[in-house]
């Protein structure tokens, strides 16, 4: 009986180590299998279900959030495990957090400074520039507002300079009521401040009355609420309000009174108002972080689309190929 207890016994344990391996002291390739999966599975970028995942930082300027909200929304269904909010300090205050290294990609209304390029140089951090979409800075009143038809690029300097010598609606021209005139303005970490600071006022201090905020929604409440009120801010915002608000056409270098639309920022004609909007990525995030690499590969893939979704305007096609060209050339 012990005999064959002894036997039973040894037959079992072999059973034991066959499932267990080859039985020669080699790993069985459903075991091998089990262990590059969760090798895999604990790397970074990566999902169980083999998707991306991670974390990718992303802040910057109030006029394009829309574009990049709609985006992370989009990429959070498509790779459930990339956790990718976007924040909105402004094109100044997100270049400091890029520059401090805090962010992973920054998306501005405006180019990056010379003074921007040379505190990233200092910090060691090397970039890639890309243009998103086109903007129409708009300029907008109330839609109950029936006298302003038009302005030229002069009458809109005079308003918001500090020393334009204007108050009311008919110190810019007699017909108009002699009603005080309220500014709205984005703030001054705001690109599309940065802007119109460069190309209306030219670089003069804007009027102390004006209202700042680097919230695009704080200025169009304002502008809502006053028949008197004239502000501006990205195109995207005043087709999101165009039943309270009316875009007021801005005479080009032609002559010519021209409104915002897809047509006339995309020609051209809308100028000096029409502008390009842009994404900076850190490179090292996009070497060492496949989220990051993943969330722009579909950020620059969708970018037209999406623009064009929340009331801006795309590039051309072959402008995203060669950002994707970059962008794979950029991760090397």
């Amino acid at each position: 009986m012990k005999k064959f207890l002894s036997i039973t016994s040894f037959a079992a344990l072999f059973g034991i180590m066959a499932a267990c391996g080859n039985g020669d002291g080699t790993e069985s390739p459903e075991e091998t299998g089990q262990e590059e999966a969760q090798e895999t599975s604990g790397e970074e970028g990566s999902s169980e279900e083999g998707g991306a995942s991670g974390d990718v930082a992303i802040d910057g300027s109030s006029t394009v959030f829309p574009i990049m909200e709609a985006v992370s929304e989009e990429y959070s269904i498509a790779e459930g495990g990339v956790n990718a909010p976007v924040g909105v300090s402004g094109t100044g205050g997100g270049f400091e957090k890029f520059i401090n290294g805090e962010t992973d990609i920054q998306n501005a209304s405006r180019p990056i400074s010379d003074e921007e390029k040379e505190l990233l140089e200092e910090n060691e951090i090397e970039y890639t520039e890309f243009e998103l979409a086109l903007d129409g800075l708009s300029v907008v009143v109330n839609q109950e507002n029936d006298f302003v038809d038009y302005l030229t690029v002069e009458e809109l300097e005079a308003i918001y300079l500090e020393d334009g010598g204007v108050e009311t609606w008919s110190d810019v021209r007699d017909e108009w009521p002699d009603e005080p005139i309220e500014l709205y303005s984005p703030g001054t970490d705001s690109g599309t401040y940065d802007y119109f600071n460069e190309v209306i006022l030219e670089d003069q201090a804007i009027n102390r009355d004006a209202s700042l905020s680097e919230d695009d929604n704080v200025l169009v409440q304002g502008v809502q609420g006053s028949n008197n009120a004239i502000g501006y801010f990205g195109y995207a915002y005043y087709v999101e309000n165009q039943d309270t608000l009316r875009a007021v056409p801005i005479e080009n270098s032609e002559g010519d009174q021209v409104e915002p639309s897809l047509e006339t920022v995309q020609s051209g004609e809308y100028e000096p108002l029409s502008r390009p909007m842009f994404l900076y990525v850190n490179n090292d995030s996009l070497k060492e972080n496949d989220a990051v690499y993943g969330y722009m590969e579909f950020a620059l893939e969708n970018a037209g689309d999406l623009s064009e979704e929340v009331g801006y305007i795309a590039l051309p096609e072959e402008d995203y190929e060669a950002n994707l060209e970059e962008l794979e050339s950029a991760a090397e």
